[in-house]
């Protein structure tokens, strides 16, 4: 009896200390770093931020620091204290391409940032200004090969995976098409509309509404069936290009080093947060596919595209310029 009456002082004992620990609080305000500026990046972030506010009992600030592919803002985090003040949005460029992009990083973004959850995944549109006179791919390749370098196309940053999905197609198709990157997807859309570039790999949330007004037109997505909303539109799949596959992401990271009570935490409130009502449908009506899963998914989800856009930088050849 003995025995049993000490075995559960000690089973109580502990349970003040775990609850402690699923129950860590930020001191001062929480600080969300966007490495781009604009775009579903910041949608995101804006959509999360005033109910995580809520969660934490604490203020909640998004910040827009781009530049560099995102490495500006990356690195903000990644040499930032380790006490659960200040996240990152993290993307393919910053997280999973620019190691390979870069001759040089001013951080590991798999030793330096530490997972929360990846929140949503998106293939993404081809398109074009409607002056250009292609309405499938085949016609947008036959026009870049009879005038080589001389259609522009534009990404939201260096990097990025509208960067790279354009320089898979470049390879694939064996045309020439100048790059002109930009710092967020607004200004790139923006030029898009006015026709100073004429074509870009854009996730649907920063084009459906043009596209319903006439003001771009769709040629292809990215993914491996057609949008709900779009059924008319093919896949790269279905035009010809076997295996053409592009994924853009966003997920939340934290400094590395950060204790687990902290990323449990945030993990927990932003799961909720993602999976309520109102963000997802926000969310899917922009055609995001949720994923909001565990610190340990997402890690491994880094690894698997680390791996992935660095072969498809190795067969493009992709330069930062």
């Amino acid at each position: 009896m003995q025995k049993l009456l000490a075995a559960l002082a000690v089973a109580c004992a502990l349970v003040p200390v775990q609850v402690q620990a699923q129950e860590w609080s930020p001191t001062k305000p929480v600080r969300i770093i966007v490495p781009v500026v604009g775009g579903t990046n910041d949608l995101v972030a804006r959509l999360v931020a005033p109910k995580l506010q809520e969660a934490i009992g604490q203020s909640v600030v998004v910040e827009n620091k781009g530049g560099a592919g995102g490495n500006i803002g990356a690195d903000m985090v990644a040499k930032a204290a380790p006490d659960g003040h200040m996240l990152l949005i993290g993307y393919n460029g910053p997280i999973a391409v620019n190691v390979s992009l870069f001759d040089k990083m001013p951080y590991d973004p798999q030793k330096d940032l530490a997972p929360i959850t990846l929140a949503v995944t998106a293939p993404q549109f081809l398109t074009v200004h409607p002056s250009v006179k292609a309405n499938t791919v085949a016609e947008l390749i036959a026009l870049a090969r009879a005038q080589p370098g001389k259609l522009s196309y534009a990404s939201i940053a260096v990097g990025s995976a509208s960067h790279l999905t354009m320089e898979m197609m470049k390879t694939a198709a064996g045309v020439d098409i100048v790059h002109v990157p930009y710092k967020g997807s607004a200004p790139a859309v923006t030029d898009i509309l006015g026709g100073n570039v004429q074509t870009a790999f854009f996730v649907p949330g920063n084009v459906l509404q043009y596209v319903k007004s006439g003001q771009i037109r769709l040629l292809a997505s990215t993914g491996r069936k057609r949008f709900a909303t779009t059924p008319n539109v093919p896949t790269m799949i279905e035009s010809g290009y076997a295996d053409f596959e592009a994924v853009a992401w966003i997920g939340f990271l934290t400094t590395g080093g950060t204790p687990r009570p902290i990323i449990d935490r945030y993990n927990r409130e932003i799961v909720k947060i993602l999976n309520s009502p109102d963000v997802r449908d926000k969310l899917l009506a922009v055609e995001f596919e949720m994923v909001a899963g565990s610190p340990e998914q997402f890690s491994e989800w880094i690894r698997t595209e680390i791996a992935r856009w660095g072969k498809v930088i190795k067969q493009t050849g992709a330069k930062v310029n």
